[in-house]
């Protein structure tokens, strides 16, 4: 089966005018800029104050300093490593976000199969009758009786001449970027969680612990208001009062239990099993040890390490191409079919001379009116990339606004804890001399029970100053990004969109 030397040059003319004048309409998409100016203080932070607590070291803030890939290992909790380790291979959140990311891959490689011929082959067979007595015959046999067979080829393609699947293809990479910064998005937010639970547990043992003491202590005083009771040097309304007291403090323990068990649940739902399935893993503060040296990212990084930020861009990328796309479909659409095959009362006899034959069939059609559906189509494109823009331009100011929130909030803890000591203290010393002089018949019980509400709330305070520390350093670790680009062998270390991911520019080569 030849083709005419004819049909030939037509195919290979339309060919050729289609890839000389190809092109890709709409805008380019360009990174933007990092911002050089900004900044995440007024002024500069160097180091925080100190305390003389477990938990109250200073912490130093180091300009340009990386953030290693696993930054909760910094806090030297082996049941903390533990258990996000298990979070990360078992949370349904990462296994759903991984699961977008290969459909975005897949949806990508899908559109690019637009930009070769697709072929087809097809096969009929059927059997007929003739009406032989009133028209002329089908066959020039002129059997009544027959069976026809045809087989063909047919190749069609539509050349990319003003770049819409160009275009098309470049928003669908976008949107696989946007899917891995998900992605690693998922990774932070599971990991900045668990950390921030842990430290909850910690801190709630801690006040549980505090309150037990505090227990312990008012039933100390409650027994010496008895004894004094019956030696005649107190009233029933001494005794009374300080049983209120007691019951007072016990009345906060349950709230406290309560607060825990629910962080616990959280816990479990964080590592992907059910409430029921009791984790090995407890948390304290006093096994915490709190980063001495935190990295503090320079402002012109930040933008590269959020993956907020990095998603965000990925959308006002795709929603640029969409722009080109919008233009491409106000453009004539080309397309070129071809086929060839045979045709024959016998499957033996269906490619030979005369019974083959072929066909080619060039396309141009170009919309003339459509109420101006293509145009609004393209105006509302446009304004999805207005939006994208702001939108990344709101996540930056975001992202600079949560590192300022946790170096004010370190600074902040530091200070909070070291008045939180020194509260405890002179609130347990003043405790401890009302104690004696109550004793001594020096002061009433008012005076004591005042001292005794005074310094149960100065060790709760303490408590919750301690582990306030330790999570806003947590909290600092999520606001610089993570450090996921140090993860070796990761599949968003190795698909980093200004490294390795695909030429989305939408430029020609």
């Amino acid at each position: 089966m030849k083709m005419s030397a004819k049909c030939i040059c037509q195919i290979a003319v339309i060919s050729v005018l289609a890839l000389v004048s190809s092109c890709t309409v709409g805008p380019n998409f360009h990174r933007p800029e990092v911002p050089t100016k900004a900044g995440y203080t007024t002024q500069p932070l160097t180091s925080t104050s100190s305390a003389d607590v477990a938990g109250g070291e200073e912490q130093r803030f180091v300009s340009g300093m990386d953030i290693p890939k696993q930054w909760w290992a910094l806090f030297e909790s082996p049941p903390l490593n533990s258990l996000i380790e298990k979070a990360i291979k078992t949370n349904p959140t990462i296994d759903s976000a991984k699961a977008a990311l290969r459909q975005a891959h897949e949806n990508v490689a899908a559109q690019r199969g637009l930009f070769y011929p697709t072929v087809q082959a097809n096969g009929s067979a059927s059997g007929q009758k003739n009406a032989t007595e009133t028209i002329a015959p089908t066959l020039t046999s002129g059997e009544a009786y027959f069976s026809l067979y045809t087989a063909q080829l047919t190749v069609s393609y539509m050349p990319d001449v003003f770049g819409l699947n160009r275009r098309q293809v470049e928003s669908l990479a976008a949107l696989a970027e946007f899917q891995l910064f998900q992605l690693e998005a998922a990774y932070l937010t599971l990991t900045s969680n668990v950390a921030a639970a842990a430290v909850q547990e910690a801190s709630l043992r801690a006040q549980i612990a505090a309150t037990h003491r505090i227990i312990e202590v008012a039933t100390q005083l409650l027994d010496t208001q008895r004894r004094h009771l019956a030696l005649g040097s107190a009233t029933g309304l001494d005794v009374a009062a300080q049983e209120a007291a007691l019951a007072q403090v016990k009345a906060s323990l349950p709230p406290l239990e309560k607060q825990l068990a629910l962080t616990r649940d959280l816990l479990t739902a964080l590592a992907g099993r059910f409430p029921s399935e009791e984790m090995q893993e407890t948390f304290d503060l006093d096994a915490l040890r709190l980063p001495r040296e935190l990295p503090l990212s320079l402002p012109s990084k930040l933008v590269e390490q959020r993956p907020d930020v990095r998603a965000a861009e990925a959308q006002w990328h795709s929603a640029s191409a969409l722009v080109g796309v919008a233009v491409a479909n106000m453009l004539p659409q080309i397309s070129i079919t071809g086929n060839m095959g045979g045709t024959s009362t016998q499957i033996s006899q269906l490619f030979v001379p005369g019974n083959t034959f072929y066909g080619f069939t060039g396309n141009l059609t170009q919309t003339i009116f459509d109420a101006g559906t293509l145009l609004h189509k393209k105006r509302a494109a446009e304004a999805g990339l207005d939006q994208a823009a702001a939108q990344y331009r709101s996540t930056v100011i975001n992202a600079f606004q949560n590192v300022a929130d946790a170096l004010h909030a370190l600074e902040a803890d530091a200070n909070a804890l070291k008045a939180a000591v020194d509260a405890e203290r002179a609130a347990k010393r003043t405790l401890d001399l009302t104690r004696r002089q109550l004793e001594l018949g020096y002061v009433n019980l008012p005076t004591m029970l005042i001292a005794e509400q005074a310094w149960q709330q100065s060790v709760i305070n303490l408590a919750q100053a301690r582990a306030n520390r330790f999570a806003d350093s947590a909290a600092l670790f999520m606001a610089l990004g993570g450090g996921w680009w140090n993860r070796a062998g990761d599949a968003c270390a190795n698909n980093r969109a200004d490294h390795s991911m695909p030429n989305l520019s939408g430029n020609n080569p």
